[in-house]
């Protein structure tokens, strides 16, 4: 049975690819040109750019925001042709890597995984490597050498991270199903299965949450979901969209960024939507603001952050939703979600430049270049290093230190 595959706009990739392509006629191509960086840029602190590394050639052109993962000093990285790789997170030695591609008259490489399209990032716990792919399979995997332990087909495309939590490996497929997999054999134990999934969606879907025995995440169409994880059964959900609007465009509301947890309360946001907090144990709502986003927010302190469809990114107070500042030198960079490293917001952009943003006041405080391709994926911030990948793999660790 082939992958069910749904009807997709792909806002953010389109953007990336005319941008690249240099057109010359942005009015006709009705695309917004990236704000231009300014040449009298002078940094208020200083980045250090600790060590870089590629992994295959990313994502490619598939649209998927792959990105990097760390786990106990170690970096695991996937890409789309079929690459594994994992680096000590503090220097950047490869310490192993796996190429499932298969050539040839004879073929070499992985056979247990012949041309793996990984496309969800991978997901690490303890000695388990968990990874989705294009053509809908997941596997498992041993996290110390890549070796192969099982493998599952579910049918649609995994392009998000899978989670690993207790006996159980969670799933979302691009089909609006949630699966449960065995951690130890990768058989089935639950599935949800959204139901009606729209036919005109924004390419993406957001990673699962999970936590105190209940499964988050963002629908697509534009819904914040809580599923026990025991079963799957659906405990509530509440509308972060309203999907109004005259055309098919207008009424687009996937939620595909990330639902983040901090303390018992839950933040998201959806593209037409809205930015929500909404009270984790019972599903209502503290708090909502329109706020259209195709990213995922982030939150630190008193303070959360996130960045709307124009790459306008914005700081909000907690508590209540409050503006706290609006920073415009990015606008039509096609950012990508934001991330906190101590007193910096860190975003990538479409040409490949990371941006550090005060906390405090928004303004810009570094910028350095990853590489001249997009910066899809949200920056990894662990400790005082964030970790950075653009769309063809290449990997940048930066650390920050006061002029």
């Amino acid at each position: 049975m082939k992958p069910v595959f749904k009807k997709f706009v792909w806002l953010i990739a389109m953007s990336s690819l005319v941008a690249l392509a240099g057109c010359h006629n942005k009015k006709k191509d009705n695309i917004e040109p990236p704000t231009p960086l300014a040449k009298d840029f002078t940094p208020t602190v200083k980045v250090a750019k600790v060590w870089s590394a590629r992994v295959g050639d990313g994502a490619g052109v598939t649209g998927v925001r792959m990105g990097p993962l760390v786990v106990d000093g170690v970096l695991y990285a996937a890409s789309t042709d079929g690459e594994l790789a994992a680096f000590d997170a503090a220097t950047g030695k490869k310490l192993w890597s796996k190429k499932s591609s298969t050539h040839g008259w004879f073929g070499w490489g992985d056979k247990h995984r012949k041309d793996a399209l990984y496309a969800g990032g991978p997901a690490v716990d303890g000695d388990l490597l968990a990874v989705g792919t294009l053509d809908g399979h997941v596997y498992g995997l041993s996290s110390k050498d890549g070796s192969p332990r099982w493998e599952a087909d579910l049918k649609s495309e995994v392009i998000t991270q899978p989670v690993i939590v207790g006996d159980l490996v969670l799933v979302r497929t691009q089909d609006g199903r949630v699966y449960a997999l065995d951690r130890a054999s990768g058989d089935r134990r639950w599935v949800y299965d959204q139901g009606n999934v729209p036919l005109l969606s924004v390419r993406g879907n957001g990673p699962l949450l999970a936590a105190n025995g209940v499964v988050f995440f963002g629908s697509d169409d534009g819904k914040l979901v809580a599923l026990r994880m025991d079963n799957g059964e659906k405990l509530w959900e509440q509308s972060l969209a309203s999907g109004e609007g005259r055309t098919d465009i207008e009424r687009l509301d996937d939620a595909d960024g990330a639902v983040v947890l901090d303390g018992t309360t839950l933040f998201g946001t959806a593209y037409h939507g809205n930015l929500v907090a909404i009270d984790g144990p019972s599903g209502r709502p503290l708090w909502s603001r329109q706020f259209s986003s195709y990213g995922s927010p982030a939150v630190a302190g008193n303070m959360v952050f996130a960045v709307n469809d124009q790459s306008q990114v914005w700081a909000f107070d907690r508590s209540g939703g409050a503006d706290q500042w609006k920073n415009d030198a990015l606008k039509y960079r096609w950012l990508s979600s934001p991330a906190v490293q101590g007193s910096y917001v860190v975003v990538g952009d479409v040409e490949g430049y990371v941006h550090w943003l005060q906390t405090g006041d928004g303004a810009l405080a570094a910028r350095e270049r990853l590489s001249k391709k997009p910066i899809r994926a949200q920056p990894v911030v662990v400790g005082d290093m964030v970790y950075v990948e653009d769309i063809k793999g290449h990997i940048g660790a930066y650390r920050l230190s006061a002029n």
